[in-house]
């Protein structure tokens, strides 16, 4: 691994050994940035890395999601980090119509947000990007970026530093999937793209897998 891609395989281990929660009540921030989100409905669903996932936002706590969505529709849990080491205070937001997520705390207290993941088909990033995303509209969106090989504890991570949207590095974490049946199908281009490895998103192996978007990490207080 080089440095860069060792850099980012580092912080992600990071973000999932270092969860614990917190609750303190925080309003949606005003976003000055020259995109376009025409309408509120579209701000609900709106993911600006680093900022807020909707109404959720770095200073969000447990009690502010009760007085967003009321407490029906949430669940604790505490998640094991990887390979089962640590255990880490969570909440689960059950929603309809794709807009489920789940609250990753940075303490037991439940008042400080760590990230936001588990993300429904209905949030997207105000350049359109969500979990379901094919890969060629990724490549519109991103340019021409580097990717990890499938099938280990990174794969089918984006290195946003190798594409338009690196600003978003250490903010927002991407990765994509082939289809279930792509194995099957596709064995020979399937095998190119596994492992501890990095590819370049133009790779002709890639095509036939239809590879898209399958989870989206929002960080909202990086551990560090």
């Amino acid at each position: 691994m080089n440095s860069s891609i060792k850099g980012i395989a580092t912080a992600t281990l990071a973000l999932l050994l270092n969860y614990s929660a917190n609750p303190a009540f925080a309003l949606p921030q005003k976003i000055d940035h020259p995109s376009t989100v025409a309408t509120q409905a579209s701000k609900d669903i709106l993911i600006v890395p680093g900022e807020l996932v909707g109404p959720i936002t770095r200073t969000t706590t447990k009690q502010d999601l009760v007085k967003l969505f009321g407490a029906s529709h949430l669940v604790d849990k505490t998640i094991s980090g990887p390979e089962g080491m640590g255990s880490f205070a969570a909440t689960q937001l059950n929603l309809n119509q794709g807009r489920s997520l789940l609250v990753v705390w940075s303490d037991n207290t439940r008042t400080k947000p760590l990230d936001v993941r588990n993300l429904g088909s209905a949030w997207k990033t105000r350049e359109g990007i969500g979990v379901g995303t094919p890969l060629s509209e990724l490549r519109k969106k991103l340019g021409n970026f580097k990717l990890y090989g499938l099938e280990w504890d990174y794969g089918g991570t984006i290195l946003l530093d190798s594409s338009k949207l690196s600003r978003y590095q250490g903010k927002l974490i991407l990765r994509v999937d082939a289809a279930p049946n792509a194995p099957e199908k596709f064995p020979n281009d399937y095998q190119s793209v596994l492992g501890d490895s990095t590819f370049s998103s133009s790779n002709s192996h890639w095509k036939p897998l239809g590879i898209r978007l399958t989870e989206i990490i929002v960080v909202l207080n990086p551990s560090q």
